[in-house]
């Protein structure tokens, strides 16, 4: 997946700066580019990240590419979707969902 201008790549190196320190809200998908359901998912986030530009921000973590920050919050089935606010978990999915199903995630904390 390449990075777009709505959606960021994060890294382990990055996910300090670009989401614990965000003044936004972050909903973060951790991905692997051989997981069928984690490329199902791109459009709805990318549609998603559109709709909410400047009140959220969507960033995607490679899983394989990333496995410390993974690791620590215990990654273990993708695609899973953590939505941070002030740098702390606010809610999480596991699995592919519906665009509207996200929606009604981001919606718990940008409302």
């Amino acid at each position: 997946m390449a990075e777009t201008e709505t959606m960021v790549q994060v890294t382990d190196d990055t996910f300090t700066e670009e989401v614990h320190d965000s003044p936004l809200p972050v909903l973060v998908d951790f991905w692997a580019p051989w997981c069928g359901p984690c490329i199902a998912l791109e459009p709805a986030l990318e549609e998603v990240a559109e709709a909410y530009a400047g009140k959220l921000k969507v960033v995607r973590m490679n899983v394989d590419d990333s496995v410390e920050t993974a690791g620590r919050f215990g990654i273990r089935s993708i695609p899973t979707l953590m939505l941070f606010k002030n740098g702390d978990i606010a809610e999480t999915i596991v699995g592919l969902v519906s665009r509207e199903r996200i929606e009604e995630f981001v919606e718990k904390v940008v409302a």
